[in-house]
């Protein structure tokens, strides 16, 4: 049996029928709003002396220096390395504990 999927986008200003989804970043933020091409067009209009004035920034990370540092001496490391082989993770003796196991061990406790 076939399905046929049809997704309408409601324009989050008005409530209308939206033609496009747009993406923007402020203070660190993500957005994605679904608009009218009338309403893209106002934002666009409301932007534009700002994204003229502006740079357009790359998006690999946080800036240089601001980075936070992974942390060695975590006291819980051998706690959860120890919980993490009694409950069937695959964890090595030495290196880093991947996120998810710790995120588990810390969802268990």
């Amino acid at each position: 049996m076939a399905q046929k999927v049809q997704v309408h986008l409601e324009d989050d200003l008005d409530g209308g029928p939206a033609d496009t989804t747009l993406t923007f970043a402020l203070d660190g933020k993500d957005y994605e709003i679904d608009l009218s091409e009338a309403n893209a067009e106002k934002l666009r209009e409301a932007l534009r002396p700002f994204t003229e004035a502006g740079r357009k920034a790359t998006r690999s990370g946080s800036p240089r220096g601001l980075r936070p540092r992974a942390s060695s001496s975590d006291p819980d490391t051998a706690k959860i390395r120890a919980w993490a082989k009694e409950n069937g993770h695959e964890v090595s003796d030495r290196g880093r504990i991947h996120q998810s196991i710790k995120d588990a061990y810390y969802a268990a406790h």
